[in-house]
């Protein structure tokens, strides 16, 4: 017998094994039959099914080849053995010697040392794995593809039999941590600011799939292709509301995922599904799982959002296919969305004046829905790890989007003290929107000019709801993140020119690209820094790829015509990379004046990130206009410090006497040369910190829209004369920090900090 491979030999094994499935008898009787059914078609002498237990365990519960006494006896933990290896990462595995491989776990109760060749694929159901199905041969045997695809198609019918209940309790498999209600607290990541107080919303959209073995094949392709029209004109519309069609990088990455809708590659891989037997329903799912699947190897941060938006396709397609698709999903009044991932477009779905924020297990600040989310102005956590299988629909949930964290069903007394929160910040935001429009001046008559970080055209109303007096930092690399591919000049004068016009008369500071390191672009090959942070990245990748430094800079200088062009070159460790970064800019705006393309004017800083630059101010000064502090690099290389260390976070302080000292001869010596100095880094975004700076001298302070607010009613309740004589009384304290001292300063002289 031929084995089961292509299209034929996969549909003669499809109908067979429906009919199976059919049959009579309990479920591990039609299970002993089907292993038997699998290692005729499959024409192997093994075919063995483990089924998932609790604790992690996979258990033999059906083999054809293999000892009979080994069923229900032989266990392998997730992870153990081949079979285990299978299991934990979801993917399938085809061996010729699979004895010589490390994962190989032997169990004598099976009598399988004398096969040589296995294949074995996940069970999988809704993205999780319920067991391993393999085959093994005596002699080598190097599996074809078609053999894989075969299998795969087999266990994910046999899912449904696993999935059932019949052969294990699904009560058995279900965590012990979810059966008290008890309050939970989740540390996560934030990524977009707020609070918000509501219900939880699962984010589950599953479909029931009632056939899975196709009559039909071509009147299947007929059917997809009918519900794919109609996906596609739902998505048309759906990114066509009122509030999406605004412009802004949300925009750009809806509109991305509408052309990944059209995704030739992933349609025809349904399109082969379906040929081999399963209905369009099924081809879809199985397509999903095997996204699902290749989530878990991916890493890369573009790779994974875009297998995001291609699982947020699928389900759409699974509801139209299915006609269970609703305009808009059933919400309480004040919901709080609880998802593992998101696509960009599956936000949209819900009622945006119900929801109230969005808790993700993952999640970054240039993920897709983020980004949306931002734009709608909704608080989001990431990084909350578990809070899908230990929430319960209804839950109450508290959303704290300014400092990372998610209370699951917490006591009244919290509750009390948030919604406390809720009131005070509201209160907050309306006494600061009462100083907006007020100058951020010290009571000493010192003005403090307040400006925004930005990253992305989103951000730019932001000047206008804060006050602020221009982007002291915006980062050019976040759209280039986003990305498929390295946008070309014309594309980078667009997004220069948004920000520009948004911007008005108020100066805006650009970056030019911080990448390499840990923020990688998708399209450039990936480079494996032992230490991302004092690698290839910034400035230094950009002079050893001066035409990718070219394009961006004749971008800004052609986007900048007829207006202020303020160009800060980032991780600038010796003036010669200045120097060689400041000509290639010369030749651009040389090159776009001959077109009659000139800035009004051209200023040209640098960040001071790495402390070696401090020991060139002399040649430094004279070459720039601005200085711009980068306090988060600065102060890690400063101590040596790595800030994303967990146990090194209290080893140095920002406020202690060297980090001081530092930034007080750096102001000293920047006002001496006549050139303006700004901190644009955390330090800045503190109101105690940025007390501090102000005393010593610090006059442009740049910070997210979130810290303008209080960091202004700070600098307007302080008296720097004061302020200045007392640190100069501590420059030589040997303190690890000063902080307390300053915190008591504050609280002596009615400074406003907190």
């Amino acid at each position: 017998m031929e084995p089961a491979g292509g299209a034929s030999g996969s549909r003669r094994l499809l109908r067979r094994l429906r009919d199976l499935m059919a049959s009579g008898g309990t479920a591990q009787e039609r299970l002993d039959r089907i292993v038997t059914l699998i290692a005729g078609e499959m024409v192997a002498e093994v075919c063995s099914c483990y089924i998932r237990r609790a604790g992690e365990m996979l258990e033999l519960f059906a083999t054809e080849g293999l000892r009979p006494e080994a069923v229900h006896r032989t266990r392998l933990r997730v992870g153990e053995g081949l079979v285990g290896d299978i299991a934990a990462h979801a993917r399938p595995l085809a061996l010729a010697a699979a004895q010589t491989h490390p994962q190989f776990a032997y169990r004598p109760e099976t009598g399988e040392e004398v096969y040589s060749s296995l294949m074995g694929v996940p069970i999988l159901r809704g993205g999780h794995v319920h067991g391993v199905l393999v085959v093994q041969n005596r002699t080598r045997r190097t599996y074809a593809e078609e053999e894989i695809e075969t299998l795969q198609t087999v266990a994910m019918v046999l899912a449904e039999l696993v999935a059932s209940g019949d052969l294990v309790n699904p009560v058995e498999l279900a965590s012990t941590e979810v059966n008290g209600p008890l309050p939970t607290r989740f540390e996560g990541a934030r990524l977009v600011p707020g609070l918000a107080m509501g219900q939880a919303v699962l984010h589950e959209p599953r479909v029931v799939i009632r056939r899975i073995v196709a009559e039909d094949p071509a009147a299947e392709l007929e059917r997809l292709r009918e519900g794919l029209a109609r996906m596609q004109s739902a998505v048309d519309a759906l990114l066509a509301a009122e509030d999406v069609v605004s412009g802004g990088e949300h925009k750009e990455i809806l509109e991305t995922y509408r052309m990944f809708a059209e995704d030739r590659g992933w349609i025809q891989r349904i399109r082969e599904a379906i040929r081999g037997g399963l209905t369009a329903e099924a081809a879809v799912q199985k397509v999903q799982d095997d996204t699902r699947a290749r989530m878990h190897a991916i890493t890369d941060p573009y790779l994974r959002e875009r297998l995001l938006d291609l699982q947020d396709l699928t389900n759409r397609l699974l509801q139209h296919l299915a006609g269970e698709v609703t305009a808009r999903r059933e919400m309480p009044e004040h919901a709080i969305l609880i998802a593992r991932t998101m696509g960009p477009a599956e936000l949209l779905d819900y009622d945006r004046t119900r929801l109230r924020g969005l808790v993700l297990e993952e999640g970054s600040q240039t993920a897709h829905v983020t980004i949306v989310a931002r734009a709608l102005d909704i608080p989001v956590v990431g990084g909350a790890e578990d809070i899908v299988a230990r929430v319960e629909p209804g839950d109450l949930v508290l959303v704290d989007g300014m400092n990372g964290q998610v209370l699951l069903r917490p006591g009244e007394d919290v509750q009390q003290r948030f919604r406390e929160n809720i009131r005070l910040r509201a209160e907050q935001r309306a006494a600061y929107a009462a100083i907006r429009d007020l100058p951020a001046e010290t009571r000493d008559g010192i003005r403090v000019s307040l400006q925004l970080n930005a990253g992305l055209l989103i951000d730019l109303p932001q000047l206008d709801h804060t006050g602020a007096e221009g982007v002291g930092l915006y980062r050019t690399e976040i759209p280039f993140m986003v990305r498929a591919s390295f946008p070309d000049v014309a594309a980078q004068t667009g997004i220069y020119r948004g920000v520009l016009y948004q911007a008005g008369d108020r100066p805006v500071t650009f970056r030019t690209l911080d990448v390499g390191g840990d923020k990688r672009l998708p399209y450039l090959p990936p480079v494996q820094d032992e230490n991302p942070a004092l690698g290839w990245r910034a400035i230094r990748m950009a002079l050893d790829r001066p035409a990718m430094l070219a394009q961006q800079l004749r971008a800004l200088v052609t986007a900048a015509d007829g207006r202020l062009l303020r160009v800060m070159f980032p991780m600038v460790s010796e003036v010669a990379e200045l120097v060689a970064a400041r000509a290639i800019l010369d030749r651009q705006r040389e090159r776009m004046a001959a077109q009659g393309i000139l800035p009004a004017r051209v200023e040209v800083g640098v960040m001071m990130e790495v402390p070696s630059l401090f020991f060139q101010l002399d040649a430094l000064l004279p070459r720039i206009d601005f200085l711009s502090v980068g306090s988060n690099d600065l102060m890690q290389f400063l101590f040596a410090c790595d800030r994303g260390n967990p146990r090194l976070a209290g080893r140095y302080d920002v406020l202690s006497p060297p980090a001081l000292n530092f930034l007080r001869r750096l102001v000293a010596a920047s006002d001496a040369a006549g050139v303006p100095l700004a901190v644009c880094g955390e330090m800045a975004a503190r109101p105690i910190e940025a007390m501090a700076l102000v005393a010593l001298g610090v006059r442009v302070l740049s910070m997210p829209a979130a810290a303008i607010g209080p960091v202004k009613t700070m600098v307007r309740s302080l008296d720097t004369r004061a302020l200045s004589a007392y640190l100069d009384r501590h420059a030589a304290s040997p303190d690890h920090s000063l902080r307390n001292q300053l915190r008591a300063f504050a609280q002596d002289h009615g400074v406003i900090v907190e």
